[in-house]
């Protein structure tokens, strides 16, 4: 009977422990039911882009074939602390070990301070809109960044309250009948 390597049965111990998901991955929170409503203009796509660009929006791409509208803005965090930062502000290690065949052993190592100096954490908030069927849909993520610029937070951020104001502008810059002219 052949032994086998320990290498061998803890990568199989480890195998068994993998667990496959339950679900298929999927907005959190849901997008708000507001984030879907009628229109009847026929200059929905301007109108959009219009209250965007109002709300300080920079437009990254549309296609008015499709009736789609992406847009994103970004903010400075000032004061934002990181929970997961394990490193300490503006400090990165790096390290290593290497054993090669034979006699040689190799040993590296190194600490950066100040990464980051000068630069601050970012909150990057994209919109898209999509309009077809004389219905405007509208999804909404945020994205926060730390100030090396690794990505520490990201969430859906299609609620209510923005869908609503969204929605509430859109409506107000139509003519008074709902149609353009």
């Amino acid at each position: 009977m052949k032994s086998i390597p320990i290498s061998l049965t803890c990568l199989l111990a480890l195998a068994g422990c993998q667990v496959t998901p339950d679900r298929l991955p999927q907005a959190e929170p849901a997008p708000s039911a507001a984030c879907y409503f009628p229109s009847a203009d026929d200059r929905a796509l301007e109108t959009s882009v219009d209250i965007l660009t109002e709300w300080g929006f920079t437009l990254t791409s549309t296609d008015t074939t499709l009736g789609l509208i992406s847009a994103s803005r970004e903010r400075e965090l000032h004061g934002y602390y990181d929970p997961y930062d394990n490193y300490g502000r503006g400090m990165r290690m790096f390290g290593g070990l290497g054993i090669g065949s034979g006699s040689s052993i190799g040993f590296g190592g190194g600490v950066g301070f100040g990464g980051g100096i000068g630069q601050q954490p970012v909150e990057v908030e994209r919109v898209s809109l999509f309009i077809n069927d004389a219905h405007i849909r509208i999804s909404r993520d945020i994205r926060r960044f730390d100030h090396v610029g690794d990505l520490r937070e990201s969430y859906s951020a299609s609620n209510d309250d923005f869908c609503r104001r969204f929605q509430a502008t859109f409506e107000q810059s139509l003519p008074a009948d709902g149609r353009s002219l």
